[in-house]
């Protein structure tokens, strides 16, 4: 059974855990990328804050999966970032990106932003198809202060 939740503390490892596992997967570098950022292994106390959360995807009683919404650091207040989307390659192609999308969605606009941003890499070609589909349109430039240096394909969507 698949169960897409809010993250819990003691969920904040085994999410770092899939994180990582994808990026290293898809041979992204360590530098640059959420691989290095210093709240990856604090997931559950980054998101608790005002207008910003985090889900996970459980099969089972296993985390496969994630992505949060939160204010893009530096910049207007009515824009958000999908950050820290990923799903391991067992849950892939079963429609979970798009449902945790939606959710992640849905929440921002309930939260009052205008307008979403997400930031990726080129060869994570099914991730972009998905953002494409959802209504995201490539953009010239970044956004905000990531420090995601490494990611130089840049998406926005009007909510």
């Amino acid at each position: 059974m698949i169960n897409i939740r809010p993250i819990e503390p003691e969920d904040n490892a085994a999410i770092a855990s899939v994180i990582r596992m994808v990026l290293s997967e898809y041979n992204v570098p360590k530098v640059g990328t959420a691989y290095a950022d210093p709240q990856l292994d604090f997931l559950f106390e980054t998101y608790n804050i005002k207008k910003a959360i985090y889900y996970v995807v459980e099969k089972g009683n296993i985390i496969i999966g994630g992505a949060g919404i939160m204010q893009l650091e530096n910049e207007y207040q009515n824009i958000c970032e999908l950050q820290k989307m990923y799903i391991l390659s067992e849950g892939r192609g079963l429609g979970l990106g798009k449902q945790l999308m939606e959710i992640c969605l849905q929440q921002a606009i309930a939260f009052g932003f205008e307008s979403c941003y997400i930031e990726t890499l080129p060869n994570m070609v099914d991730a972009q198809k998905l953002y494409l589909k959802t209504g995201f349109s490539y953009i010239n430039s970044p956004m905000g202060n990531t420090g995601h240096t490494s990611c130089p394909v840049w998406m926005l969507k009007k909510l």
